[in-house]
């Protein structure tokens, strides 16, 4: 019989696979799947205050994974983001609990941190040429020192929701009728399309994707790569400033020092939802799909009886499988 030249199976040619990605729908079952078990295992996992955990975590993490997707698709990488995040959430509520100015400005300040970050990232990575994971690696710890020294080393708590200053906490979750709802969800959503459109849509988008193709060949043809690598650079530390606004209004107390091994949770959505680490490639959607799935985990095994250390290995082993998976892909391709 013909093949007509597909490669593939029933399955992976239909129309709608194509258009959708086979990657996104294998992780939607996996969702599926997920929540399913957790279900089954734990009644207290179906109740609403569980629906309302996995969104809390998912907001901060959501943020940074889909700002480093930028980074990962040119074929670098981010470690500074999870402590550049609660850095920039410690400084800005400092700013806000002991130096009196107001929540925007606070939040402002906690976006500005997270792009100063990306800026240096940007200097480091792309202007000096250093390897990312060095430069952002020293990055990071430049971050978690000046969150310390700023704060003096105390803990920063941001105003609680009853409090005026602390009303920047509804633009994640409000209260209606005493049920919580996340409406933090909204902001999600519309970083995602408006992301994925300048990624796939803009000149900026296509620049990022063609340097993680073929950097040598980008520059060759005439593209500025220091510029554009640079932009996916300070994406990313745009997006940790938002992060940490996020973070903010989730937690009421933000401990400096803390926020290490956070980026991977973002780095490990942004994997599972189909970027390479060889760069040239990934989807927004992709790495809203794999934050969700990161986010049932963390939520979900606890409701199981697993301990943290346990969990810490789950989470590794999917992150491992995810990387296998895109090693994989990337021999397919060649």
């Amino acid at each position: 019989m013909e093949n007509n030249g597909k490669k593939g199976n029933a399955f992976t040619n239909h129309p709608l696979v194509q258009a959708i990605g086979t990657q996104k729908i294998v992780v939607v079952m996996v969702i599926l799947l997920l929540s399913l078990l957790f279900s089954a295992m734990s009644p207290a996992f179906r109740q609403y205050s569980t629906v309302i955990s996995i969104f809390d975590y998912s907001y901060y993490i959501s943020f940074m994974a889909i700002g480093v997707t930028f980074p990962l698709i040119t074929g670098g990488v981010d470690l500074s983001i999870g402590t550049g995040m609660v850095s920039a959430a410690l400084i800005g509520g400092y700013f806000v609990t002991y130096q009196g100015v107001s929540a925007p400005v606070g939040m402002l300040i906690t976006l500005g941190v997270g792009l100063l970050l990306g800026c240096l990232n940007a200097f480091l990575a792309a202007k000096l040429e250093l390897p990312p994971f060095i430069a952002t690696l020293g990055s990071m710890m430049v971050a978690r020192g000046i969150g310390s020294i700023i704060t003096g080393g105390m803990a920063v708590a941001w105003p609680p929701a009853s409090d005026p200053l602390g009303k920047f906490r509804s633009i994640f979750k409000v209260s209606m009728g005493g049920v919580n709802i996340p409406v933090g969800f909204i902001l999600v959503l519309i970083s995602v399309v408006l992301m994925s459109t300048v990624l796939n849509k803009t000149k900026p988008g296509r620049y990022i994707i063609a340097l993680g193709s073929n950097k040598e060949a980008a520059r060759l043809s005439g593209i500025n790569v220091v510029k554009w690598q640079s932009l996916a650079y300070i994406i990313s530390g745009l997006f940790t400033g938002l992060a940490g606004i996020a973070y903010a209004a989730t937690f009421q107390t933000i401990a400096p020092g803390t926020g290490a091994g956070l980026e991977l949770d973002a780095i490990a959505g942004a994997i599972i939802g189909g970027t390479s680490m060889n760069g040239g490639y990934g989807t927004i959607t992709g790495t809203l799909l794999g934050v969700f799935v990161m986010s049932l985990l963390k939520t979900g095994l606890p409701f199981i009886g697993l301990q943290p250390n346990w969990q810490q290995i789950v989470t590794g082993i999917v992150l491992l499988v995810a990387v296998f998976v895109d090693v994989l892909k990337n021999a397919k391709r060649s």
